[in-house]
């Protein structure tokens, strides 16, 4: 009995230590996510210099929100420019991480080649975001150096034309998240047995064939986590497209996201439709990652 209640003494501090995170998690994740659903329920916004609400209008935001069209849109750009910048990331992480885990290679100054590609993760996306419309606006330097170079005869606008701004979104979250993917990619790679190549090696395997039947399953946890974290923070697009556009989603629209919608109900005091378009945010983050962990998970019979 005395060893038990030891034991028992012993694991008391278990709890003790997880009371901040327990504390940090009531406060600023369960009591928001709480009231966010709460008041998605109430009609609540100002008109002019008038507070309208708030008023219970049960499920009334929910459908105004499915029935104005916007939804499915704003879902569909997000997605779009979150896949653009999503397939180069993972294959040029996964290439990266070939390279300096493979000791064939015998690369130099990896330490130096590992701290510039990750660097890009350090600098803050709005910087990133006026970066890229100071370098591609009509009279920017990129526009100049096409034209000297023959390759248009006028300022082409990129910021006119919905497949450039895409692009560039896509092309800004590769660039500052590829090195942060290439940094865990090589931490499973190198955490894989060492034996298990020189056994492939030895039996005539081939780069390719020990990449593919060895190194891509061994990572799939790593892949897996990758890939839903990255595609959380896709569906959490923001800063890029807003600065980039200057909020506007332009052109036509086809470059706004769900979170620059939810932005505008937020900056226009609708908190009802605000509330209500979270909570299918958080419907439709939650489906998309057990959609992913189990496409990524199925094991092949």
């Amino acid at each position: 009995m005395a060893k038990k209640s030891k034991v028992v003494r012993y694991n008391k501090w278990g709890y003790i230590f997880l009371i901040p995170f327990l504390v940090v998690f009531i406060l600023f994740q369960l009591i928001p996510l709480v009231s966010t659903i709460y008041n998605s329920f109430f009609e609540n916004y100002r008109s002019g210099l008038t507070q309208i609400g708030p008023n219970f209008v049960g499920l009334e935001n929910y459908k105004t929100i499915i029935t104005n069209g916007d939804l499915p849109l704003y879902f569909k750009n997000t997605m779009i420019m979150w896949i653009l910048g999503f397939i180069p990331q993972i294959v040029l992480s996964l290439l990266l991480g070939a390279w300096f885990t493979d000791p064939s290679l015998r690369l130099k100054c990896q330490t130096f080649f590992k701290t510039v590609i990750y660097m890009p993760n350090l600098i803050m996306a709005s910087a990133f975001a006026m970066l890229f419309f100071t370098l591609f606006a009509d009279s920017g330097p990129i526009n100049s150096l096409l034209i000297q170079i023959g390759v248009f005869k006028e300022a082409f606008k990129f910021m006119s034309h919905a497949g450039t701004v895409r692009g560039l979104v896509a092309t800004m979250n590769c660039l500052m998240w590829f090195g942060n993917t290439t940094i865990l990619l090589m931490a499973g790679m190198m955490g894989i047995d060492p034996s298990l190549f020189e056994a492939a090696q030895v039996d005539g395997a081939t780069a390719n064939q020990i990449f593919y039947k060895i190194t891509l399953p061994l990572l799939r946890p790593i892949l897996v986590y990758v890939m839903i974290t990255s595609l959380i923070g896709g569906l959490q697009m923001f800063d890029v497209p807003q600065i980039l556009t200057n909020g506007t989603g332009d052109p036509m629209r086809s470059s706004m996201t769900l979170i620059m919608y939810l932005n505008k109900h937020l900056f226009s005091k609708n908190f009802g439709l605000a509330g209500a378009l979270s909570v299918y945010m958080f419907i439709i983050t939650g489906i998309l990652s057990m959609i992913v962990y189990k496409f990524t998970n199925s094991e092949k019979k």
